[in-house]
């Protein structure tokens, strides 16, 4: 795991991209079960129709998970101090997710020294599924 020092990191560097496996009607499964979120527009497709979709869609939040996993790729967890996202659009069965994201701001707060991440998750066609951004503390 990358843990870069705030002197190493300048405004403009990106994160290693992290791409996550083509989403399977299994992977909203398990999620359904690791997160408590049992609804049934991500499992039932019979459901799913009947709400005007045309199948079953990922969870907003498995996709932040992805999120959260680029940033602490990079660097350790409790280095995290917030992590905000907005979700932009639907994800689809077959949907393969890529996390981008890249240092925007340097600054030293509290005698704390932190970067601004602004990161994103986009499918294989370039749709960005959700956006945000994250406040991570260097040494």
């Amino acid at each position: 795991m990358p843990n870069p020092g705030f002197a190493s990191v300048q405004v403009g560097d990106s994160l290693p991209a992290l791409t996550a496996k083509p989403l399977t009607r299994q992977t909203l499964a398990v999620y359904c079960g690791a997160s408590g979120d049992h609804n049934p527009v991500h499992v039932d497709s019979d459901f799913a129709r009947a709400a005007g979709l045309d199948d079953v869609i990922a969870h907003g939040m498995l996709i932040m998970s992805y999120m959260s996993r680029t940033l602490t790729d990079w660097v350790p967890q409790n280095r995290v101090r917030s992590f905000n996202t907005r979700f932009m659009a639907i994800t689809h069965i077959g949907d393969e997710i890529t996390c981008t994201a890249k240092v925007v701001e340097k600054f030293t707060r509290d005698a704390e020294n932190l970067v601004r991440i602004a990161i994103a998750a986009a499918d294989q066609r370039g749709e960005v599924k959700t956006q945000g951004e994250a406040l991570i503390a260097l040494p």
